[in-house]
């Protein structure tokens, strides 16, 4: 029986020696590995940090402390190690558990997460509760270096420095982000790693200033000359100017040296930063060579690390990829933006085919947008290309930076909709709900890959704020225009009509209740299937791919509300302030009195599991939408001989 089997309490890391330690982490790497491989998931991030999670727990006892773990795709051993190893096998699989730490799954995963440089902030709200509540609990924060190049991990740094509480700041370098990490803050640290002798020096010269009789004036003038010197040489010298103390660099992998310095720091009434090296994929030489490829993998092939990959038409990022190259080639004012993000945006052939108007800001969301709008301003055409659940976090930017002043910058949201094993934290399902409030902005949703490639080029035309929502994986394998045709601004598209008559010319003649179905992007294939489903019952439907979330197609909407029995909306989206919504208002504003089915995301947030399982949870797959809208005609129908029944 090997180590982890026998572990029941991460209370007994505390009484393992170095080597069961270093035994313990083999078990843990091959764990990680075996079920990533089946599973999928965030596998080099999780491998680098095995050695550093051990030494935590062996030191502090997080029954009473607190971890954080930032964005916490490297969280796999601190989930193995804290009730979970047992069950670790269901990782990322529908009701199985979360790829991040979650606190409905367990005491031990103090701050949920998922998105990054939040964990400084939330770990010093922690230590505030804390010590309010007269509680003794250490609280430590584990944060990567690409987290860092956030902005809410620097104003939690100043405030956490400024209130001088024992905040304990343990900086993961391993060099990544997802992708290699850009910007000033990574050279530092670059710099940072080649000094490995400042605290060797500073002791030296604390220790030669100790043995003068050297009076005030001249230990005044001495600290000024310790000063000095510290800043050339210094590679912490940003952290403690900000009011903490730097511990490092250290060895990421060597749990003895971690175990020393993390004994002592506990001890340490005052902000503390420890700067740890790690090598992302450690143990796994093919995601130490290719830790990008090995962020966030698919199933794999655990002797060979080759990706298993199913024969399937390109994906929808594959085609963006290629149609904002395509789109540079002929407005040299074409420049791409992303936060951190090149090769999950398709944005890296860009990088290297126009390094000069590429700009990975790491991640920065709302630093990437105000700085398309500035370029805007400035006379260029910004595309900004973000997962759909990262714009979240500029908000406001894209509010009051873009749209008050009507700037003609390009949102392209991947991963709009449900992105599968991710999990609530990664679903792209509020991106409708919350840019259609705002003045100026166009949404676009394309019901397939050529689609996709036409709103792009049309965007660059358009004088406006624009956002082009996409989901996430294989497009409909739909031939591709070189020449995009033109696309008619706010206007929606037929794709199915109640007589039978579709895009393959087929005819039924009907002989039953006619309704539309107001289908948006994603859902448009769906909506196809499911009046084929109708048909089957005598009822047949217009199917409408809606193209414009906003501004609606207002024309279409009066026509069908006069002509049709019911009109159902359908989208893969939070309903609450969705499309649906949008045309309910809009019939309300316009006193339109129309029989309205409004499918999509319901109030809440929707756990991980494969995207098809999913659909079928949220009653979005094609038998799901045509049986929903049998029962509200069916519904409707019984209402209507009620009351005839009662006069």
């Amino acid at each position: 029986m090997g180590l982890l089997e026998r572990l029941t309490s991460p209370a007994e890391l505390h009484r393992l020696s170095l080597t069961e330690l270093k035994n313990l982490a083999g078990e843990i790497r091959e764990l990680i590995l075996t079920t990533v491989a089946k599973n999928g998931g965030h596998l080099a991030p999780s491998l680098g940090t095995v050695e550093l999670t051990l030494a935590l727990y062996s030191v502090f006892d997080f029954s009473i402390d607190k971890i954080v773990w930032d964005v916490g795709h490297q969280a796999y051993t601190h989930k193995i190690l804290t009730g979970r190893k047992d069950i670790f096998h269901t990782l990322r699989t529908f009701k199985g558990i979360s790829g991040f730490p979650r606190r409905s799954e367990s005491n031990f995963d103090s701050f949920g997460v998922g998105h990054a440089s939040t964990s400084i902030s939330a770990a010093l709200g922690l230590l505030a509760a804390e010590e309010l509540q007269n509680k003794f609990g250490r609280v430590v924060a584990v944060i990567g270096d690409g987290a860092l190049t956030g902005g809410e991990s620097f104003e939690a740094l100043n405030h956490a420095g400024q209130l001088k509480k024992n905040l304990i700041v343990v900086l993961n370098d391993n060099e990544m982000s997802i992708a290699k990490n850009v910007g000033a803050l990574s050279e530092y640290l670059s710099e940072v790693r080649l000094n490995p002798q400042y605290r060797k020096a500073k002791k030296d010269f604390e220790d030669f200033v100790k043995g003068l009789p050297l009076s005030e004036t001249i230990l005044n003038a001495a600290h000024s000359v310790r000063y000095g010197v510290k800043s050339a040489i210094v590679p912490g010298t940003i952290f403690e100017a900000l009011g903490f103390t730097y511990i490092g660099p250290i060895d990421g992998h060597n749990i003895r040296a971690m175990q020393d310095i993390f004994s002592r720091a506990r001890e340490l009434d005052e902000p503390v930063l420890i700067h740890v090296h790690t090598t992302k994929g450690k143990g796994y030489a093919p995601a130490e060579k290719s830790p990008e490829k090995f962020h966030g993998v698919g199933k794999f092939d655990k002797e060979t690390g080759e990706v298993i990959k199913k024969n399937s038409p390109p994906t929808y990022t594959e085609i963006f990829s290629q149609a904002i190259l395509d789109l540079a080639e002929k407005n040299k004012k074409i420049v791409a933006i992303t936060a951190a993000m090149p090769s999950g945006t398709g944005l890296k052939e860009f990088s290297k085919k126009f390094p000069e108007r590429f700009f990975d800001v790491g991640i920065a969301e709302e630093h990437a947008v105000t700085l398309a709008a500035g370029m805007a301003a400035g006379g260029l055409r910004p595309i900004v290309a973000i997962y759909s659940t990262f714009l979240q976090r500029a908000y406001d930017q894209i509010l009051h930076d873009v749209c008050l002043q009507n700037l003609p910058v390009i949102f392209c949201l991947d991963r709009a909709g449900l992105v599968g094993e991710d999990g609530a934290t990664h679903h792209g399902i509020f991106d409708i709900a919350f840019l259609r409030t705002i003045p100026n902005i166009n949404i676009l949703a394309p019901k397939d890959e050529n689609e996709l490639r036409q709103m792009l080029f049309a965007a660059a035309e358009i004088k406006k704020p624009v956002a082009i929502r996409y989901p996430r994986g294989a497009g409909l394998n739909i031939a591709v225009d070189e020449e995009p045709k033109n696309l008619s601004w706010g206007k929606s598209e037929v794709v199915l009509k109640s007589d039978g008559v579709s895009l393959s010319k087929k005819f039924i003649k009907p002989e039953g209740t006619n309704i539309s179905i107001f289908a948006v992007g994603s859902m448009v294939q769906n909506s196809v299937e499911a009046a084929n489903f109708l048909r089957e019952k005598k009822i047949f439907a217009n199917v409408i791919n809606a193209k414009f979330i906003k501004p609606l197609d207002r024309e279409i909407l009066i026509k069908e509300s006069r002509s049709k029995k019911l009109l159902v909306t359908v989208e893969e989206g939070t309903l609450s302030g969705g499309y649906g919504s949008a045309i309910a208002e809009f019939f309300a504003d316009e006193n339109i009195s129309v029989l309205m089915l409004r499918l999509g995301i319901k109030d809440e947030f929707i756990e991980h599991g494969a995207r098809s399982e999913l659909l079928e949870m949220c009653g979005l797959t094609a038998k799901k939408i045509a049986d929903k809208i049998v029962a509200t005609l069916e519904f409707e129908d019984d209402v209507k001989i009620y009351k005839k029944s009662r006069g």
